[in-house]
């Protein structure tokens, strides 16, 4: 579709979102940097790809049906996005959730008419900083609710849907950079628009080298030492194992620190104009870091998976 044609739903307006080059901030490295705007898409992240595939797979296989509930656990954006598809389809959504994301993505949820259900956070655990105990916490309670209600739950972390529909990510990239990329580098939450960007890329060209990137305190999948599983990359760095992720297309890993991501997504905003969240943060500063070690004329892409404007709360922007 064609941005001239007229959506019948706001699901119609899914992806297509633009990339654009970091020159400014990538300015004397050997490499350029590119970002896709996965902020741009309807409900202001890359995660209305994953609610778009795996509603409309659902119906397909009669797995979803009109009149049936949908729930899933999110960190924020998972939420958000399919209580937007839901919305615009007309199925009633339960989103579960820690207490410790931020409130701009609660009151989001609430707006686009989905029933939150908040989890309080294990002992220990720092407001605005979701770790892998609190998270847990919140599997449960979506597990016990699934049973309760016969919903039709949302599986990011385990439903192939995830990265095929995240794979036409990686071919916009391909097409939008005509073949040149020669690394690409992102956060892992649960690992779908790493395995599916990393597969579309490598399709077409085996050579690309794609990196995992995770929070310095919590190098779950590179096998280092997990110091702190609370951290400020909301919606990444859960230390456990991802059923999704597909180290077949992983060429390495880098570890990113809070205090990175926020400098890295202040200087976006400041010197690029995009106004981004910590996982954007993070994923540049990563993808720099490669910038720096790369041949002269190469090129790193990296995602911005969602706004700034959920984390005005937070000290991201203070």
């Amino acid at each position: 579709m064609s941005r001239s044609d007229i959506c019948t739903n706001i699901c119609e307006a899914i992806g297509g979102t633009p990339l654009v080059a970091i020159d400014k901030l990538s300015a004397g490295l050997s490499a350029r940097v590119l970002v896709k705007c996965e902020f741009m898409n309807p409900s202001g992240s890359m995660k209305d790809r994953m609610a778009l595939q795996t509603i409309e797979e659902a119906e397909r296989s009669g797995k979803l049906k009109e009149g049936d509930t949908v729930i899933v656990l999110t960190s924020g954006n998972g939420g958000i996005a399919l209580a937007s598809v839901c919305s615009a389809k007309g199925y009633h959504i339960i989103v579960t959730m820690s207490e410790g994301n931020s409130l701009e993505r609660r009151r989001i949820i609430g707006a686009l008419g989905a029933e939150l259900v908040l989890v309080p956070q294990a002992p220990g655990s720092k407001p605005g900083q979701v770790s892998h105990e609190d998270l847990e916490l919140v599997d449960k309670k979506t597990a016990e609710l699934t049973q309760k209600l016969h919903a039709f739950r949302v599986d990011q972390f385990k439903d192939e849907s995830n990265p095929r529909g995240h794979e036409k990510t990686g071919e916009e990239i391909w097409q939008q950079s005509k073949g040149n990329v020669n690394a690409f580098a992102t956060l892992l939450g649960s690992g779908g628009s790493f395995t599916g960007v990393a597969r579309a890329l490598k399709a077409h060209n085996k050579e690309i080298r794609c990196y995992a990137v995770e929070p310095a305190t919590a190098p779950f999948l590179a096998g280092g030492e997990v110091t702190n599983t609370s951290h400020k990359l909301q919606g990444g760095g859960y230390s456990q194992p991802l059923d999704l992720f597909d180290k077949r297309v992983c060429d390495g890993y880098i570890a990113i620190s809070d205090d990175e991501a926020i400098r890295t997504a202040r200087e976006l905003a400041k010197k690029e104009g995009l106004l981004v969240g910590f996982s954007s943060g993070a994923n540049v500063a990563a993808s720099l870091k490669l910038a720096k070690e790369m041949s002269e004329g190469e090129v790193v892409v990296t995602l911005l998976p969602d706004t700034g404007l959920r984390y005005l709360s937070t000290d991201l922007y203070e």
